[in-house]
């Protein structure tokens, strides 16, 4: 299956679902690939994203020079249309106090939605929450009135949003649950692991469901799920 027709499946399923899909394929429990620390969505009624991570430093409480901000600012959007498609901006607040300044809001989000990137994951803030591309999804830490001093300080780098660590151009499944790393060589085995997964829960769902449901059936129908393969 080719990766964006993987990418169509897995738009399907919540990031809870990713999480414990990737436990599944890989036989492990991490706690660096995917965030740790609750997350504003500024839409609910949008699917999950999924895409290839750019990544990129800000900074929102100390003064710029504008020429320098300026070229920074150029760099970084032809980063972002750059690479394989559709992108995730994945962009760390290095400030003391995350989110003094907000980076998102009504023009970066069209602008972002119109190079490629169909959302953002955040630590920093975001604004204009009416105003933002109808079909961009932000995760932000939190939001701010003002824009501040915001600037781009480094492109490309690895970054971490509350204990998830990105590398650029790894893949990322995000909703309002939060956000997690997608390692390339699980990636086609996460169908089959979500399929699997579903039917293991379909045994307790349905026993917890059932008039006298008690500890003896719970019991019995652990069993059974574990048997599923």
């Amino acid at each position: 299956m080719h990766f964006q027709e993987l990418f169509t499946h897995l738009r399907e399923f919540d990031t809870p679902t990713i999480c414990n899909a990737l436990e599944i394929a890989s036989g492990l429990r991490e706690l660096s690939t995917f965030t740790q620390h609750t997350l504003i969505a500024a839409s609910s009624r949008l699917p999950a994203i999924v895409g290839f991570a750019r990544t990129a430093k800000i900074r929102c409480s100390t003064p710029y020079d504008p020429a320098q901000r300026s070229q920074n600012r150029v760099s970084y959007y032809e980063y972002i249309a750059g690479g394989e498609q559709p992108s995730i901006a994945v962009i760390e607040d290095v400030d003391e106090l995350p989110g003094v300044g907000a980076f998102w809001g009504e023009v970066n989000t069209h602008i972002h939605r119109g190079l490629g990137c169909v959302g953002t994951v955040t630590n920093g803030s975001m604004r204009d929450l009416g105003a933002m591309h109808p079909d961009f999804q932000c995760l932000a830490g939190s939001l701010s009135p003002s824009h501040a001093w915001v600037q781009v300080v480094e492109i490309g780098a690895p970054v971490e949003i509350f204990g998830m660590r990105v590398n650029p151009d790894e893949i990322i499944h995000a909703d309002g649950h939060g956000a997690v790393v997608i390692p390339p060589k699980y990636l086609e085995k996460l169908p089959a692991a979500i399929d699997l997964m579903a039917r293991r829960e379909k045994v307790l769902l349905d026993a917890a469901k059932r008039d006298g449901f008690d500890i003896a059936t719970l019991k019995e129908a652990m069993s059974e799920s574990e048997k599923v393969r």
